[in-house]
């Protein structure tokens, strides 16, 4: 097996455990009151489908990067926030059932939206179209194995034994937050034929500026839309972790398998250094404006 085999391999496996972790905290009645009262979850829904890809068009079209680097950002921000997220609004005590739904629906939904705004991005920037296309099975085995499964077992576990899931909880939350750190360090700083990504000092200072004000766009805007539209603060939050820290490996998966395309890559390696730090730093504010627990939830 080759070693960019074995790296994506952790990676999946790594946020399969995060899942199954986030499942520990949520019970079926927490998840079922998501979708009787579900204004909260089309809200975080639209902006994420709609609104962070019109954020990417506004900054890329606006900023002095190359082109190819411009539609790494479009497919980026068309990727939805994954199980990262769903375990940093874990960490910061914001809406877990909220945030586990949205990033089942929308994975399912990228199957469409994704080609669309990318194929938009290629003919904006360069000029070109792609037949690209999400392979349906694959897709959605990806959901079921890496975010349903580990989290509803996680869910079924606290039901059932919930005194063994509360002694789970606590460890897991610091032994997730490890093994997250050590496996995206080495996507990130390993050479390539190591399962690295070969990232360049100068593509890191080339993109670090505009992935920093995309970031922190997409951040403020998922907080403050659930804000205007009157829902309460943890699911701001939510919004705001689904809508700053975006499925990168899904974004790899794009823009390196099935466009081919490294520059395309490089936006999203450089966002997953910053988003997951600025995303902590964005909820331990806004919990304390808002008179919450700054702390995180450890």
């Amino acid at each position: 097996m080759s070693p960019t085999f074995l790296v994506d391999l952790a990676v999946g496996t790594v946020l399969a455990l995060v899942m199954f972790g986030v499942g520990l905290s949520l019970t079926f009645t927490d998840v079922r009151r998501v979708f009787q009262k579900p204004r909260g979850f089309f809200t975080a829904l639209s902006a994420q489908m709609l609104g962070l890809p019109i954020i990417a068009f506004i900054i890329s079209l606006l900023a002095p990067i190359p082109d190819e680097i411009k539609v790494g950002f479009i497919i980026l921000a068309a990727s939805p926030g994954g199980a990262t997220s769903g375990f940093l609004t874990y960490l910061w005590k914001g809406n877990v059932a909220l945030s586990l739904s949205l990033t089942s629906i929308n994975s399912l939904l990228t199957l469409f939206s994704i080609p669309m705004v990318v194929n938009i991005g290629l003919k904006v920037f360069l000029g070109q179209s792609s037949d690209l296309h999400l392979p349906f099975w694959d897709t959605v085995g990806h959901i079921f194995f890496i975010t349903i499964i580990p989290a509803t077992l996680g869910i079924w576990i606290r039901r059932r034994f919930p005194v063994t899931a509360e002694k789970i909880s606590k460890p897991s939350k610091y032994v997730m937050l490890t093994l997250l750190a050590v496996v995206f360090a080495i996507k990130l700083f390993a050479g390539e034929k190591h399962g690295g990504s070969g990232l360049t000092t100068a593509d890191f200072l080339q993109i670090s500026p505009i992935a920093l004000l995309q970031n922190a766009c997409c951040l403020f805007f998922g907080y403050f839309i659930m804000r205007y539209m009157g829902l309460p603060h943890p699911s701001r939050i939510t919004a705001a972790m689904e809508s700053g820290v975006q499925n990168t490996t899904l974004a790899f998966l794009i823009a390196s398998t099935m466009l081919g395309n490294q520059e395309m890559v490089k936006p999203a390696l450089v966002y997953s250094m910053y988003s997951f730090w600025t995303a902590c730093l964005f909820a331990y504010v806004a919990n304390r404006m808002a008179g919450r627990k700054t702390t995180m939830q450890l």
